[in-house]
């Protein structure tokens, strides 16, 4: 495991996090954005309470979580979707794994019965790290989106708590 320090995603960790974001799209197979969206658009589509870095000694971010509800349905109320993204200079050491847990930590508190995540099949690392931390596959939805003009496969994930009766 990483020597990095788990901390709640705050505004002043917005040009970091949005470059760990962009870099991650850049190497494509962590997501259909071509962009990374500004720090207000970011801002607003994620959930406060279930945002969090990896700071490593240096004060530096080196990877980050976060979650958007799936749906504005009561009956998905407890549903919700997160990314996680690692700088590529900080993969392999536990870095995504630290995020999860503290993901899954705060989204037990909160009650949440589910969390989900879409991954392309080609993203190995991803889909192992997802599965040590406790998600299941679901399925592989085909085709389900074009990305630079080919049709991408997502793998389809999910954690549910043990909370759940």
């Amino acid at each position: 495991m990483t020597d990095v320090r788990i901390e709640e995603l705050l505004p002043e960790h917005a040009e970091q996090v949005l470059g760990i974001y962009q870099a991650g799209i850049a190497e494509g197979d962590a997501t259909f954005e071509t962009q990374a969206p500004d720090w207000a658009a970011f801002d607003k589509a994620k959930l406060p309470d279930h945002r969090f870095v990896a700071v490593g000694d240096d004060g530096r971010v080196v990877g980050w979580v976060a979650a958007s509800a799936v749906s504005d349905r009561c009956a998905y109320a407890g549903v919700i979707e997160h990314s996680v993204y690692v700088h590529p200079d900080a993969r392999g050491r536990g870095v995504a794994r630290a995020l999860l847990d503290a993901l899954i930590s705060s989204t037990e508190a909160a009650g949440t019965w589910t969390i989900q995540s879409g991954i392309f099949p080609e993203n190995t690392a991803s889909l192992t790290v997802h599965v040590r931390a406790g998600f299941r596959v679901i399925g592989t939805r085909e085709r389900i989106g074009r990305h630079h003009g080919v049709w991408r496969d997502v793998v389809l994930l999910e954690r549910r708590s043990p909370n759940v009766g």
